[in-house]
């Protein structure tokens, strides 16, 4: 659950793309928020419920089942709107219900990539000890320490994402704004969602490696511009 957000404006006033997705989006949705308030629903609910879809989507990266993964993610996506949504609805909008939402939100994000990365890390292992399959993946192209640099890139897309948040957050815990930096939580999302929708193969891998790039230099954007700032306003060091 999120508090409510101030649409930002670009500097000749115009409206950023992703604050009028959000509006749309908002605005399509609100029939539902208000037909799940009506049935006794409140947005910390919801939270929980996309919270329990990612982990299972998180499961199903895990066990190679792509697309059911993909599925639960889109779920869990939508879940992620709507709290929001009944926040604004029903009034009930809490400083606690944001911090639970961004707390759920980076621990289902973690299940799952920590599930891709089991998925190839596991067949790395099963490998070990059936030489039949190895040969099998080689006629592929596919050698074994392919498997390995995957679920490492799993991995470090993880590290990343994870930075992209933190630099916010501790930058607007120093009193400076930090929103700047394009791809952020739902950009990785929807990513991660067509890679998994398009099934084993090449697309995976690719988008591990493209969250991985996005996901570092939009931390290390928000790093440069916390730098700025503090030169600007002549800010001291302080230490974590």
């Amino acid at each position: 659950m999120t508090e409510p957000e101030i649409i930002a404006t670009g500097p000749e006033g115009e409206l950023g793309h992703k604050a009028v997705l959000k509006r749309v989006a908002h605005q399509v949705l609100d029939p539902l928020a208000r037909g799940l308030l009506a049935i006794g629903l409140q947005a910390d609910h919801i939270t929980a419920i996309g919270f329990l879809l990612s982990l299972a989507a998180g499961l199903e990266f895990a066990t190679g089942r792509f697309r059911i993964a993909a599925a639960l993610a889109t779920g869990s996506g939508l879940c992620d709107i709507l709290d929001g949504q009944l926040a604004r609805v029903s009034g009930r909008a809490t400083r606690f219900g944001a911090f639970l939402d961004s707390t759920f939100d980076r621990l289902g994000e973690a299940a799952m990539l920590l599930g891709v990365a089991c998925f190839y890390t596991l067949n790395l292992a099963e490998m070990a000890g059936n030489p039949r399959r190895v040969l099998a993946n080689l006629q592929n192209g596919l050698e074994p320490i392919t498997w390995a640099v995957i679920a490492l890139t799993a991995v470090l897309a993880l590290v990343g994402s994870f930075m992209v948040s933190y630099s916010r957050a501790r930058a607007e815990g120093l009193g400076l704004e930090c929103k700047v930096g394009w791809f952020e939580r739902p950009e990785r999302m929807v990513l991660l969602i067509i890679a998994g929708f398009a099934g084993l193969g090449p697309v995976m891998p690719a988008a591990l490696i493209l969250l991985v790039v996005f996901s570092f230099a939009t931390a290390i954007q928000r790093m440069v511009h916390v730098w700025k700032l503090t030169r600007r306003t002549g800010s001291g060091s302080t230490e974590a």
